[in-house]
Formats: structure tokens, sequence, C-alpha cells
């Protein structure tokens, strides 16, 4: 059962922006749970330029099935041009907690 879910990462600029996206991924049945980690520092390149900001971390629990609604949905809603949208497959998890993820999870 335990090969059918995945967390999503997603980083966001702002307060604001973050829970935009995870209210609405939860609202919409999207994923089970968001949690947003506030004050990381991210360091990256972009445009021949290494960068540096303070960016707020979307660790979003779903089912593999909804990642096209997901990344579809974070595409709308974010601000950034490039949002990074990653699925890191959940190999193992108490299955209390993945069922409840699979009740809660679905297309849209």
């Amino acid at each position: 059962m335990s090969d059918n879910f995945h967390i999503v990462l997603c980083t966001c600029p702002d307060s604001q922006s973050a829970t935009e996206i995870a209210e609405f991924l939860v609202a919409n049945n999207l994923c089970a749970c968001v949690n947003i980690i506030d004050g990381i520092k991210s360091i990256y390149q972009w445009k021949g330029k290494i960068e540096s900001s303070q960016e707020q971390l979307l660790i979003i629990k779903s089912v593999k099935d909804v990642y096209p609604d997901i990344e579809r949905a974070i595409l709308e809603l974010h601000p950034y041009e490039l949002p990074e949208v990653i699925a890191v497959s959940i190999d193992t998890g108490l299955p209390d907690y993945l069922s409840w993820i699979n009740d809660n999870a679905r297309t849209i």
C-alpha cells in the first residue's frame, strides 16, 4: 500500500502564498495535509547569478495519482516564474496514517 504515496515539496517566497497554496490543496482534497516550515534560507543559481532568499517550505502529503492536479494548482497559484515542485516517494509509514492520506486525497 505504501508505494501509492508521496511527499511533494514546494518553496514559497512568503507566508501569504504558502498559506494560499496549502489551503487550496487541502480544501480541494488534493492532499491530506500540508506542513509549512517558515524561515528557510535558499541559495541557488538563477539566470546566471547566485541568489539567496528567505522562503517557506511546503511539505505536501498525498497520493501519487493526484500529482498532476497538485502540480497544475501550484503553477496557477505560485508567484514564481519557475516554482520548485518535487515529489518524493514514501517507502513506508504508519498504516493508519497512510490510510488517512488515502482517504483525504483524490483527483479533481
